[in-house]
């Protein structure tokens, strides 16, 4: 089992971190078919083969996702585009 942490600084409000994560949150379903639902201030997501959250803090955003077997192969490619994601979408408008 791989294991991806992410971790990604901001200066947003709660408001505005939220609605980055929901933006993260619906680019890796969509390309990655996975479920997600928020519990209080952490978006969790899975699917057959991979399972993780997204914990929002004061100022930062923490990525977690586990992998299966089969996912794993694709772990640094499934980094890089969750990490270049979560750049983009924890800045201010």
């Amino acid at each position: 089992m791989s294991e991806i942490s992410i971790v990604q600084e901001h200066n947003l409000s709660p408001e505005q971190a939220r609605d980055a994560a929901q933006q993260v949150a619906q680019r890796i379903a969509t390309e990655y078919g996975l479920a997600c639902k928020w519990d209080g201030d952490v978006l969790r997501f899975e699917r057959s083969g991979v399972e993780g959250a997204l914990t929002l803090e004061d100022q930062r955003a923490a990525m977690r996702i586990r992998l299966g077997f089969f996912m794993g192969a694709f772990a640094p490619a499934i980094e890089a585009k969750v990490a270049e994601k979560m750049r983009k979408v924890f800045v201010p408008a």
